[in-house]
């Protein structure tokens, strides 16, 4: 027999390791930067980070007080009227009485696929967007399931933190840049200092892993995100056979990729929108073995 797992449980195991993970960014970021500065000197990598949290400020900014206009005018989405999309405004207000939050602004986007997404800086800015296909394929079970998981989302503050993880990521992104163009212009002179030459080395290596293994991590918050928006949505329901079935609904669904998307919302999803880019989220299976166990 399969151990029982308590939602609660799930909720506050999946945001300690979604911590974890952002500290491990934060140490690659101390670390690229002491490698890089005894490569070459303090003063050369303080003038990188001055650049590097600059623009990854302004990024911040923009995509913080913006993310759920952008996201929105991306997919091209339409606000859902009452009058057009009864159940859908009386799903969330149920969910919203149930779990204390306020309203979200209600959309609706052109698409056959089964999905969804939330965004939003806080839940008194919360947006939640689903398909037409959702609407018109998911039972209301199904789609109360769905709509509780985005409102998970919005509850546990997910926009702020992959903002805040996509600034630490393109950070390390920047200042690895930086590094490595700038060697183009140090010439071929060569130091006698063997250790600086030895941190060199090791600086270059490190300028060409390190984005690629934040970005991994970035992916792995993603995917504990989508955990605890699932446990949530069943803190929300108290039934999480709802989740299950519009789980299962999708990956029966063999579902066409959506042109309409940029690759850059998939982490937004309920489910990813694309084949065979499943590194933003959790397989199906996997997800739906969880529920089970709730």
């Amino acid at each position: 027999m399969k151990q029982r797992v308590d939602f609660r449980d799930q909720i506050s195991k999946n945001k300690m390791k979604s911590y974890f993970l952002m500290v491990v960014i934060f140490f690659v970021i101390l670390i690229l930067g002491y490698v890089i500065s005894m490569a070459t000197d303090p003063g050369y990598f303080f003038v990188i980070m001055i650049f590097a949290i600059i623009f990854s400020i302004s990024y911040l900014l923009v995509n913080f007080y913006h993310s759920d206009k952008i996201a929105l005018k991306s997919v091209g989405a339409k606000e859902a009227k009452r009058i057009d999309y009864r159940d859908y405004h009386n799903l969330v207000e149920g969910l919203c009485i149930a779990s204390g939050m306020p309203k979200p602004r209600l959309y609706v986007m052109e698409s056959s696929m089964i999905n969804a997404f939330a965004s939003g800086r806080d839940p008194e800015h919360g947006v939640i967007c689903v398909t037409k296909g959702a609407l018109e394929k998911l039972e209301r079970r199904e789609l109360e399931g769905v709509l509780a998981h985005e409102l998970g989302h919005i509850a546990s503050y997910d926009m702020r933190y992959m903002t805040m993880v996509a600034v630490m990521v393109g950070m390390i992104s920047i200042i690895s840049q930086v590094f490595l163009r700038s060697l183009w212009f140090r010439g071929r002179g060569s130091s006698n200092d063997s250790s600086k030459a030895i941190f060199m080395i090791i600086g270059i290596a490190l300028a060409i892993i390190a984005p690629i293994v934040v970005y991994f991590v970035q992916m792995s918050i993603s995917r504990k995100r989508e955990f605890t928006a699932d446990a949530s949505a069943v803190k929300f329901t108290r039934y999480p056979n709802g989740l299950i079935k519009a789980l299962d609904k999708i990956g029966k669904a063999n579902q066409s990729n959506e042109k309409k998307v940029n690759k850059a919302l998939a982490p937004l999803f309920f489910s990813n929108p694309f084949k065979g880019a499943g590194r933003t989220h959790p397989p199906l299976e996997e997800r739906i073995n969880v529920l089970k166990r709730m």
